[in-house]
């Protein structure tokens, strides 16, 4: 499936279990959190396995998240993509990502 098709099928998913539109921007967004601390959990303990499911769950959440707000996936991706795709920077050592000041 493309991720276009993956993200309809979510829809489809998250409808024919009442979660679309019956969940909320504010209920979506904790279920996200809730799937990030188990995306958190499991890249602690080295679980690449859960890892992959934890952030599958937390794409869905994100999907229906952007759907309840009026957006798409695709759409959120594009934005953050085009506000990055020039940003120069680089990665310290201990993880922190240093922008490059633009003057």
């Amino acid at each position: 499936m493309t991720l276009d098709e993956l993200e309809v099928a979510v829809q489809q998913w998250s409808r024919a279990r009442g979660i679309i539109p019956l969940a909320t921007l504010n209920s979506q967004l904790l279920k996200a959190v809730s799937e990030m601390g188990e995306l958190a959990d499991a890249v602690a303990k080295s679980q690449f396995a859960e890892t992959r499911d934890a952030i599958g769950d937390v794409t869905v959440c994100l999907i229906n998240l952007a759907y309840l707000s009026g957006s798409s996936l695709r759409e959120c991706l594009e934005l953050a993509y085009d506000e990055i795709k020039d940003r120069k920077g680089r990665l310290l050592p201990n993880g922190t990502f240093v922008k490059e000041v633009m003057e």
